[in-house]
């Protein structure tokens, strides 16, 4: 980083009044420099050798260069965080998920098109997924680079703590919490777990409405067990996992005996709608303490309140170690809380989560 502190950001985007605006939003918090700016990808790639920002937005849709071929460009030879600004659409949110896959750490979407006059509407959105990449470590499908802009803190991190209290043993639903670097962490879990899983999952990862019912469909494409989008009525079984659809809480309930997905409107919670905190109170109030609770990686403290709920009644709570989180903001908060049973590897929750249930 430069002496002066701040985080310096190459803005990406053929619109010379985007590449204004959203030069506007970033200078305006302290934290941040705006380094450069570039019309395309090809023009990005050659700037990025001379200015070497911490941080780059990346439009999607540019002549010359789109974002995505930048962005692959950018992961094979110089690995920095890449946060992606697509347009709210179906189309949007399937060039987003695949540059998920490539690598970019988290995304913003333009809320009204290519050009939006209205992007100021998300500016507080921009500015702390900024400051949260700056440090984010930026995992391709070719590995883990650890090269923050920002040195991280280094962690408490442990294999295995001493629960506050003793967990019931019995597990009856797993409930998975995960933000930033999430999509790319779901994609490695999931596949990992065995067709007869036995018993259900439920999945809050902060997406936007436009873009879960994607991501479900991409996860059950690469997974044994069923993955889809959640819905009202829709039954909780072994061997499914249901995702929270964006804009809407998942809440847990029981209808009849059987456990099924209810879907709540109520305002979001710490910024965020899916909430993992409502969908882990809901779990407290249904299972008492008969839930496996796995925290992954993710800015913020979402999920460490209802995890505290559920740690209360004997549920047992795993935190990604910060060694693979791409941001160790959730799992950290959830092990600072004391209420972490084990802090693992990604690659090893899998075979956690198998061992906890049977």
């Amino acid at each position: 980083m430069p002496p002066n502190g701040k985080i310096r950001v190459l803005v990406v985007d053929d619109s010379a009044l985007m590449r204004q605006f959203i030069s506007d939003i970033l200078r305006s918090d302290p934290r941040i420099e705006v380094a450069g700016t570039a019309r395309d990808g090809k023009d990005a790639l050659a700037q990025m050798r001379v200015i070497k920002p911490d941080i780059v937005t990346m439009d999607v849709e540019m002549p010359n260069m789109d974002g995505l071929k930048a962005l692959e460009e950018i992961m094979k030879t110089n690995p920095i965080p890449v946060i992606m600004v697509s347009t709210m659409t179906q189309e949007g949110a399937e060039t987003t998920l695949k540059a998920l896959a490539l690598g970019c750490v988290d995304f913003i979407g333009k809320p009204s098109g290519s050009i939006s006059l209205n992007i100021k509407d998300v500016g507080r959105e921009i500015i702390d997924k900024v400051i949260a990449a700056s440090t984010a470590k930026v995992r391709t499908r070719a590995g883990l680079f650890a090269a923050p802009a920002k040195p991280l803190t280094p962690a408490n991190d442990f294999r295995r703590m001493t629960p506050p209290m003793m967990g019931t043993g019995r597990y009856d639903i797993v409930a998975i919490a995960s933000s930033t670097g999430g999509p790319m962490a779901l994609s490695e879990l999931l596949p990992k777990l065995p067709k007869k899983f036995p018993v259900p999952i439920v999945i809050t990862q902060h997406m936007p409405k436009e873009f879960t019912g994607s991501f479900a469909k991409r996860l059950n494409e690469s997974s044994q067990i069923e993955v889809v989008e959640g819905f009202e009525g829709l039954t909780l079984k072994p061997g499914r996992a249901v995702i929270a659809p964006g804009g809407s809480h998942l809440v847990v309930k029981r209808r009849q005996g059987t456990a099924v997905c209810g879907l709540s409107d109520a305002p979001p919670v710490l910024s965020v709608k899916p909430a993992a905190n409502i969908m882990f109170l809901s779990l407290a109030d249904e299972y008492g303490g008969n839930v496996l609770c796995v925290i992954l990686t993710g800015m913020g403290r979402d999920g460490t309140d209802g995890a505290i709920a559920l740690k209360k009644r004997g549920a047992y709570v795993i935190a990604e170690s910060q060694k693979t989180c791409v941001v160790y903001g959730m799992p950290k908060a959830a092990a600072d809380a004391g209420i972490v049973d084990e802090i693992l590897p990604l690659n090893e929750i899998p075979d956690a989560m198998v061992r906890l249930v049977r």
